[in-house]
């Protein structure tokens, strides 16, 4: 295991609009995929990656281009072959399981705890076996994807074909004619929430979602049965950082979170707002010395398309869809083909 080899530039020398090379940072999102380059990559693909953190192997991924990393980022070139996407994310699932919660801001998941970190893996007559790791790993797919086609169709989202008005609606928003003006969120859904503390040692375990801040699993840090407040479903949360979320369930919250009470909007609106917020307060501005707090909610201004000078929340539902239509076209036509080929 090696630090990756990097560029000593910024953002800004690094990234390009039309680059190619993806730039791995320390993200816990995308594959920890920050960016895209055309500088030259300096680091070979078909490897695994993981970055310096408390979160255990969380955000060790599977690399399957050339690539360009920070110098933060560690580099695991496999010393055997075969090596392929399949077995990596074997490998990536046994690191996690091993690494979960042993880490934290004062113990760092970094290249030493790395090194020495054992994992379970399958073997055959002493020797790991790759076969399995590979056939279990495609099986496990072709169950997932067949999941995936029964939601599609169970939910309605197997059609991604655009509705006339939502053609004219994503026309009439890359056009500029859609008016917008700025609300604020406390006159328009009232005053914001805030969740109460409760330490991982008094959790009981159940079946209600508790939110706290972090972009790991939505910010579900723990599934419980305490008897805490819950938070109405079709509402949005706002860490202590200012990330905005949508929640489309019960849930409870630590007082790491704020919660807009959007729920007697429609569910597409509510998702709007959302990312309204979120472009708004998820700035930089809050961070562990300076949180988000629900005042802060309550003094946010966000943009919105109007009609008659008011929330246009029929534009916002419009404009959702269509979105949704755009990004889930992608996934169905992922299923049908790997559907296809299992045929």
């Amino acid at each position: 295991m090696n630090p990756t080899k990097y560029y000593k530039l910024d953002n800004n020398t690094i990234i390009s609009k039309n680059g190619t090379v993806p730039l791995i940072s320390n993200s816990s999102t995308d594959n920890g995929v920050m960016g895209f380059s055309n500088i030259e990559a300096n680091n070979i693909g078909n490897t695994l990656t993981c970055s310096d953190t408390t979160l255990g192997a969380e955000t060790m991924y599977y690399q399957k281009n050339d690539f360009i990393g920070y110098s933060h980022i560690q580099h695991l070139v496999p010393k055997f072959k075969p090596f392929n996407k399949e077995i990596a994310e074997f490998i990536i699932t046994s690191c996690r399981i091993s690494t979960s919660k042993k880490f934290d801001y004062g113990n760092k998941f970094n290249r030493d705890a790395m090194n020495k970190t054992k994992i379970q893996l399958p073997s055959k007559n002493k020797k790991i076996d790759f076969d399995f790791m590979k056939s279990f790993i495609t099986e496990l797919e072709a169950e997932r994807i067949s999941k995936i086609e029964t939601y599609l169709l169970a939910s309605g989202l197997k059609d991604y074909s655009l509705t006339d008005e939502e053609q004219q609606t994503l026309e009439d928003f890359e056009s500029g004619i859609i008016e917008w003006n700025a609300f604020n969120l406390e006159n328009l859904f009232g005053k914001s929430t805030r969740g109460k503390r409760l330490k991982s040692d008094d959790r009981i375990s159940g079946s209600l979602p508790f939110v706290t801040a972090g972009e790991l699993d939505e910010g579900i840090s723990d599934f419980i049965g305490n008897n805490v407040n819950i938070f109405s479903k079709n509402t949005i949360t706002i860490d202590m950082f200012g990330s905005a979320k949508y929640r489309n369930y019960q849930y409870g919250g630590d007082d790491h979170i704020s919660v807009v009470h959007t729920e007697n909007l429609p569910k597409l609106a509510s998702v709007f707002i959302t990312s309204a917020i979120h472009k708004t307060s998820y700035t930089g501005k809050f961070n562990y010395g300076r949180n988000f707090y629900p005042k802060d909610a309550d003094e946010l201004d966000i943009s919105l398309p109007i009609r008659n000078n008011q929330p246009d929340y029929k534009t916002m539902e419009t404009l959702i869809s269509a979105i949704q239509k755009q990004v889930i076209k992608d996934v169905v036509l992922y299923t049908n083909k790997k559907l296809n080929v299992a045929k």
